[in-house]
């Protein structure tokens, strides 16, 4: 039979070739001692058990500083303050303009595609990609519309970029700004009341304007019912994903509230599109004019009677 120390040493040499196979591995101790219970004259065994993590403990250390430095964001004049604003990935983007373009009733957009994850990555580049567009195609329609005008010379009208700039930028911040502040008030005023971030806000607008990209380039089509048909189609589109998001909110306030501030999202909405649509996409009308002859009976008649 083996005696107690013999079993110690077998252990420790076990543990010795644990350790020199795998040096980084971490140790357990383990030290075993019998006591007496005097009051009851039985023995019993007693066991204490160390447990020697410090090497973990240290990475978990070193690894919740990395990712409390990556997290961590200077003042709004440090580059990175705004680099946090643009973390998304190419799936991200597509998954969200999918969204805009695909609204969904009960699918709300801030819960479903930004996901506590608000950009502005997307509605930066789908406002200048939409500004080029609708100006660029703008220029293509009145060339095509005074194309048989031999009176007509193109010239291109760069200011158009300038006044669609300001008219898209300024729907797409001043908009969301005005929206976001009257909806913490009615936080405050109405305790029911929630709403979004600001930065959730203007994300959605500005993905909710994605849809007039392609509709502005078929607008160069010169058919006025098909141009009012496809702004009809875009203006259901995108004011469905900003119903179907800002609903949730203001529903829970009082009934006239709730159903004003859904009409002037609509409405205001519509301005947008209709005023792109009558001021870069004006349908030109030709009245071919004949010079009146000076021997023109009808024309003697006119004389004589403004005399």
């Amino acid at each position: 039979m083996a005696s107690p120390n013999d079993l110690q040493f077998q252990e420790f040499e076990e543990a010795a070739e644990l350790l020199s196979a795998d040096p980084g591995a971490s140790t357990l101790s383990m030290s075993a001692s019998n006591t007496n219970n005097t009051t009851t004259g039985g023995g019993g065994a007693g066991e204490e058990v160390k447990l020697d993590l410090s090497e973990d403990e240290e990475g978990q250390e070193e690894s919740s500083e990395l990712l409390a430095g990556q997290k961590a964001s200077g003042g709004f004049w440090t580059f990175e303050y705004y680099q946090s604003f643009f973390n998304v990935d190419t799936v991200q983007v597509l998954d969200r303009v999918k969204g805009s373009v695909m609204p969904l009733p009960g699918k709300n957009f801030v819960k479903h595609h930004l996901r506590s994850n608000p950009d502005l990555y997307g509605p930066f580049w789908i406002c200048v990609t939409l500004v080029f567009s609708v100006a660029i195609s703008g220029n293509l329609s009145s060339f095509l519309s005074q194309m048989g005008n031999p009176e007509y010379h193109y010239r291109p009208q760069f200011h158009r970029v300038t006044i669609a700039a300001i008219i898209i930028f300024m729907y797409a911040w001043l908009v969301p700004i005005g929206l976001w502040g009257f909806l913490t008030w009615r936080q405050g005023t109405e305790r029911q009341v929630g709403g979004y971030s600001f930065l959730e806000t203007v994300c959605v607008y500005g993905y909710s304007l994605f849809i007039y990209i392609p509709t502005s380039v078929l607008w160069i089509i010169p058919f006025e019912w098909l141009r009012w048909a496809l702004i009809l189609v875009a203006m259901v589109i995108s004011g469905s994903v900003l119903v179907l998001t800002f609903w949730p909110v203001v529903r829970d306030d009082t009934k006239v509230m709730a159903m004003a501030t859904v009409a002037t999202i609509v409405v205001l909405h519509t301005l947008l599109a209709v005023g792109c649509k009558m001021y870069f996409f004006q349908t030109a009308t030709h009245i071919p004019t004949t010079p009146l002859s000076t021997t023109s009976p009808t024309h003697t008649t006119l004389v004589t009677k403004a005399h």
